[in-house]
């Protein structure tokens, strides 16, 4: 008899992960802070776990200052890490430049924030793609090998005819055309991660969206994962499958983009959703959402945080227990993957102060989808 039952799909191949990943940079002693036996350090990540999925986008989200680009830049082993694992196809990976960082390169490309300042401004767009595809021996056979390969890079970002631009230095480009170079110069080392650091944050307005759609449409041909370090939570929901938000070095929130930004739990994503720019949200009462003026405080010191839940000075929904005891993650009903990490959320937690409390405390508007705010 055959079965109605319809097969679950598999989940999408794991590429890259990282498991208690922690950086912590040392503060030089200076003055009379020399006499000190202490040696200070700035807590800029500390036991993130991350998860990239073969064709997928996961989005690193959360203010200045919180250590999303630390992380990209540990996974890109552009730092060492003060601990944790970092695995590539399931193997432990560590490299110390050379031949082993081509290697790990070849599958784990950087997209940096300003495409002015990764391209050199010395030398045309024809020696930067020709000397990406070099190192990575992949720049064919011949003169007639190395055009090929260069036209396909530049038409795989829209840049066509090629002749328009190889001869050209960066400045002679615009900052999306740029972009589309830098993006291009990754892809010829034929990855299978891109880590985007706030690709489009340093563009205007009107090409920020044209930007997430060539990745988006390059991870779909590619079957690339994606990791997009972002503030914009809203771009976010447009554009990743899942979502993550930090914190001070930590991770506090993650799961599907739909349902974090619709349906946030812990308070400092709500925090973010509603400093989201959403004129439907400004009333006359005042100039914040909802009527606040929006002064929520500041960030702890990442030399000193707090011992125990990092967004409690800020929380308005904080308990004794927070400020003393680091919350781990807890699973959310609501949806399947979807966590937090806030004690809020505790099956034990005191009757008086549950996540009632973060809805009444915090405003929880809907997540705008304008990627261009």
């Amino acid at each position: 008899m055959a079965s109605n039952h319809t097969p679950t799909a598999p989940p999408p191949e794991v590429v890259l992960e990282a498991r208690g990943l922690t950086k912590h940079f040392p503060v030089p002693r200076r003055g009379r802070a020399i006499l000190s036996r202490t040696t200070q350090a700035v807590h800029a990540v500390d036991d993130v776990d991350l998860t990239l999925h073969r064709g997928t986008v996961t989005a690193l989200v959360g203010e200045s200052g919180s250590g999303k680009s630390t992380v990209a830049r540990l996974l890109a082993q552009l730092h060492p890490r003060t601990a944790g694992d970092i695995r590539l196809h399931g193997v432990s990976t560590t490299v110390r430049g050379g031949r082993p960082f081509r290697t790990y390169a070849r599958d784990v490309q950087m997209i940096f924030q300003d495409p002015f300042g990764s391209l050199n401004p010395v030398h045309t767009i024809r020696y930067h793609l020709t000397r990406a595809l070099r190192i990575h021996g992949r720049a064919g056979r011949g003169r007639d090998g190395l055009r090929q390969a260069l036209d396909e890079l530049l038409g795989r970002v829209h840049l066509t005819p090629a002749d328009a631009y190889l001869d050209k230095y960066p400045h002679e480009l615009s900052g999306g055309q740029r972009q589309r170079v830098a993006i291009a110069r990754a892809l010829a080392a034929d990855p299978k991660v891109l880590l985007a650091d706030e690709p489009v944050s340093m563009l205007d307005v009107s090409i920020r969206l044209g930007i997430l759609n060539l990745l988006r449409d390059l991870k779909e041909r590619l079957d690339l994962a994606i990791l997009y370090i972002t503030h914009d939570i809203a771009s976010a929901r447009y554009f990743a499958d899942e979502t993550v938000v930090m914190y001070a070095g930590r991770m506090v929130e993650g799961g599907d983009s739909e349902t974090v930004t619709q349906h946030p739990a812990h308070p400092y994503t709500r925090l973010l959703i509603a400093s989201a720019p959403d004129p439907d949200r400004i009333t006359a009462a005042g100039d914040g959402p909802d009527g606040d003026d929006g002064d929520t405080g500041e960030p702890p010191s990442p030399v000193a945080p707090p011992a125990g839940c990092r967004f409690s000075p800020r929380c308005p929904a904080a308990m004794e227990r927070c400020r003393t005891d680091l919350p781990p993650r807890f699973d959310l009903p609501d949806a399947p993957g979807h966590w937090t990490a806030c004690w809020l959320y505790d099956a034990d937690a005191d009757a008086d102060a549950d996540a009632d409390t973060v809805a009444a405390a915090t405003p929880t508007p809907t997540a705008t989808s304008e990627v261009a705010s």
